[in-house]
């Protein structure tokens, strides 16, 4: 088979471009900066200001205040936004998740404590149920334990208003619930929330990447079964073109892949098929084996760490939520 590109050697060297810093600078084709990344933000509703993730190494849970200074350190670096996941006390969980939907809760608190403290920085909250239900799962669960899609969106629309009316700048909805992304748009536009942007989990599989997640929020152990009859089967890439589409059709302003790295061939098909800015979503697993294996030496953690964050860039990512951007960005403007 003749190659497509004409052997030129030695007229044409391409070690000439990688010789020095200052021209691998100039050539590259993917520059990452700080406000690519979306601070990924695990907050709880105790009185210690943190409290370290056991499976998440240098992970804290923040308290109110504590990430109210985490937003004005956000805005400091230059990272844009920052997306919050809660850790409520169990004995507010039960069985359909009420917590959710208390204007003065948890995630109400944070986003009114991180707006005062930097109006300028995004904030992102996670539109689902799984921090809130006794049973770890994303909606209301029927006798059988099968999630229910319908009910579970009414739910969810009642949670997104919450977050739209304590000033959240986008919900983010990971529940994977068929129709929920037009319901939630439907309902923003009646309320008069009309610029509340929605990025919707359109790509999020049912992926082993997710446990030391579960255990930052605390759903790990209440976790009956698992979430495959409504997140992505990890074999299938057609279908979330399908999935992208129908919420692009319902009102997404973003959607998301998620997991990130293990779905970077995801990142691009999306990317390139719709023109609109898709997110990637490096997981607590993959956070979790970089900073493992850095802490053993066994590779370099902040280089690794890095080439990973360009991948998601490569891949056509638009922004990359990550539990390393406060990391990142600190070496990006150092």
């Amino acid at each position: 088979m003749t190659s497509p590109f004409p052997q030129t050697f030695p007229n044409t060297r391409l070690r000439r471009l990688r010789q020095a810093g200052w021209i691998r600078t100039l050539s590259a084709e993917h520059v990452l900066t700080p406000s690519d990344l979306i601070w990924s933000m695990v907050v709880h509703d105790g009185a210690e200001p943190r409290i370290p993730v056991g499976s998440m190494p240098d992970l804290y849970r923040l308290n109110v205040a504590e990430a109210a200074k985490a937003a004005r350190k956000a805005e400091s670096l230059g990272i844009p936004a920052i997306a919050v996941f809660p850790h409520i006390n169990p004995d507010r969980k039960d069985e359909r998740g009420q917590e959710a939907l208390n204007p003065s809760g948890l995630v109400p608190e944070v986003i009114k404590a991180m707006k005062d403290a930097a109006p300028d920085v995004g904030i992102i909250c996670d539109v689902a149920l799984d921090p809130y239900t006794s049973h770890g799962h994303d909606g209301l669960v029927d006798e059988n334990g099968y999630v229910l899609n319908d009910t579970t969106t009414d739910i969810l629309v009642q949670q997104a208003l919450v977050q739209a009316d304590a000033g959240a700048d986008v919900v983010a909805p990971s529940d994977m619930m068929d129709g929920r992304i037009g319901a939630i748009r439907q309902a923003l536009e009646e309320e008069g929330h009309v610029n509340t942007m929605i990025l919707s989990y359109a790509a999020k599989y049912a992926s082993g990447f997710y446990g030391p997640y579960r255990d930052a929020i605390g759903s790990a152990t209440a976790l009956k079964g698992d979430k495959k009859t409504y997140q992505q089967n990890p074999a299938n890439s057609d279908e979330a073109l399908r999935e992208v589409a129908m919420d692009i059709a319902e009102g997404a302003d973003m959607v998301m892949v998620k997991p990130g790295l293990p779905y970077l061939d995801i990142v691009r098909r999306v990317s390139e098929t719709f023109a609109i800015p898709t997110i990637a979503f490096q997981v607590s697993g993959e956070y979790a084996q970089i900073k493992a294996a850095g802490d053993r030496g066994w590779i370099d953690g902040e280089r690794v760490m890095m080439e990973t964050l360009v991948s998601f860039k490569r891949a056509g990512a638009a922004g990359v939520i990550t539990y390393f951007a406060e990391q990142a960005a600190e070496l990006l403007n150092a």
